[in-house]
């Protein structure tokens, strides 16, 4: 679908997409609905960039810093009111399109929705563990914009009530574990060295005993065995993350002198 026949809904779909040929052709077309679709291209080796022009986005490709300066560049080309923001591995469904059309219609006092998520991993669906709880902040007013955090990024809402759609957006994360620990790889590194920034500093004893208690979290507290193998998995995988992330975390703090003995 070329531009100039998109959908007539007042919004703007934002992808941000590296590497995503296998996903950004039916990813675009779930956002057709939308008045425009702008993929926002990050150092992609394939043919992600002439897959989302073939299927009628517009495509930008600025210097890559962090994934929330990212969607705000494509933020700040929108033409619409509203923006919608999906990862190119997320899709749309007919029923969540509708509600986003009526809701940006009659909005309200309210100026960024939360949007529930269902999230796949290795092909089956994740219920618990608190995967079923996800809900970001992913449809708001064009004013907004994403803080510039290396992980863990969220749109700053300064105004306006935070609301909330039924329907829930398509999430099919992980389809091999390859493409799990390349992630893990790069957000350990990533979350370490923005709360090293921060001022927060690393200890062994974290390194021991918080990746224990994420497994119990995840695995009992939320009822992750309750999702089988999977489950399982994926609360040894979180566990192995957390784990990382304060390892690394410690190695800064020790290689410049600054470990905080009392800080776990």
């Amino acid at each position: 679908m070329s531009p100039s026949n998109r959908g007539s809904s007042d919004v703007t779909a934002v992808i941000a997409a590296h590497d995503e040929s296998a996903n950004i052709e039916v990813c675009v077309a779930s956002v057709e609905w939308a008045r425009e679709v702008i993929v926002v291209e990050n150092d992609s080796l394939d043919d992600t960039i002439d897959r989302a022009r073939g299927a009628g986005a517009t495509v930008i490709s600025p210097k890559f810093t962090t994934i929330g300066a990212a969607r705000n560049h494509g933020i700040g080309r929108a033409k619409t009111a509203w923006i919608f923001v999906l990862d190119a591995d997320e899709r749309c469904t007919p029923e969540l399109a509708e509600e986003i059309g009526q809701v940006v219609a009659q909005p309200g006092s309210a100026s960024a929705f939360r949007v529930p998520r269902r999230n796949f991993f290795l092909g089956k669906e994740i219920r618990h563990g608190g995967w079923g709880s996800d809900k970001p902040i992913r449809l708001f007013r064009r004013e907004l914009r994403y803080n510039a955090n290396l992980v863990h990024e969220h749109v700053d809402v300064t105004s306006g009530v935070i609301g909330e759609v039924r329907h829930k957006l398509l999430h099919y994360t992980y389809i091999s574990l390859d493409q799990y620990f390349e992630k893990f790889d790069r957000y350990s590194r990533w979350w370490a060295e923005q709360n090293f920034a921060k001022g927060r500093r690393g200890t062994a004893a974290a390194v021991f005993f918080k990746p224990p208690a994420r497994f119990a979290s995840m695995y009992f507290l939320k009822g992750g065995f309750r999702d089988g193998a999977r489950g399982l998995v994926l609360a040894c995988l979180a566990a192995a993350s957390v784990m990382a992330k304060y390892a690394r975390l410690w190695e800064r703090s020790i290689r410049h002198g600054a470990e905080d003995p009392h800080q776990a």
